[in-house]
């Protein structure tokens, strides 16, 4: 008796594994194809995609064959927010996101990156670099028609410490959604296009 409820039991867990298992897959490519949605179509296939296990944690769900990085939505946060970025990003993403998990707040994370990136510590972008973002408070990724509904897009390119003077640019929109420049001459200067919402 003792060893059929043995096996009962090691039944059981093994299919309640194998079905997280299966979920987890499911969900890394429901993650995949969400988060590629921010970016033109032409880019999608070959993005590398950075997305969260069963833990939370953030892992690599694909590697990338071009030069965009995308983000999945995180799952422990309201709403709906994926992006993707230039891989010449990744030096000033990643030590944000080491700094967060690190507890820091966000002028922290501005202070330091800024003084880490004026002593050559912090690699920025030699080249204006862009960040597209597809996010929404309502927003959600249908898997079965691959699209995103009750999201808008914008997009930021950084251009370090380029400032109102260097580039021409104003520092508030003259129109709806007009480019302007945001924390001009410091290491995070970047051109906001908010394009009106849609959704």
């Amino acid at each position: 008796m003792k060893l059929q409820l043995n096996l009962a039991f090691v039944l059981l867990f093994s299919m309640l594994y194998l079905g997280s298992c299966a979920q987890g897959a499911d969900n890394s490519a429901e993650q995949i194809g969400a988060a590629v949605m921010a970016i033109p179509e032409n880019l999608r296939d070959g993005a590398k995609v950075l997305g969260f296990d069963a833990k939370g944690e953030m892992v690599t769900l694909r590697e990338g064959t071009n030069n965009m990085i995308c983000l999945a939505d995180d799952p422990n946060k309201k709403g709906f927010n994926v992006a993707c970025y230039h891989v010449d990003l990744e030096p000033f993403m990643a030590r944000g996101r080491a700094l967060k998990a690190e507890g820091k707040k966000h002028q922290e994370v501005f202070d330091i990156r800024e003084a880490e990136a004026k002593a050559g510590v912090l690699k920025m972008p030699e080249n204006p670099s862009t960040l597209h973002i597809l996010s929404g408070t309502e927003g959600k990724y249908d898997p079965a028609t691959n699209t995103v509904t009750g999201a808008n897009y914008r997009s930021v390119v950084y251009i370090a410490f380029a400032t109102a003077e260097s580039t021409g640019l104003p520092l508030e929109p003259q129109v709806p959604g007009g480019p302007w420049i945001m924390d001009p001459g410091t290491h995070r200067a970047h051109i906001m296009i908010t394009p009106p919402p849609t959704n």
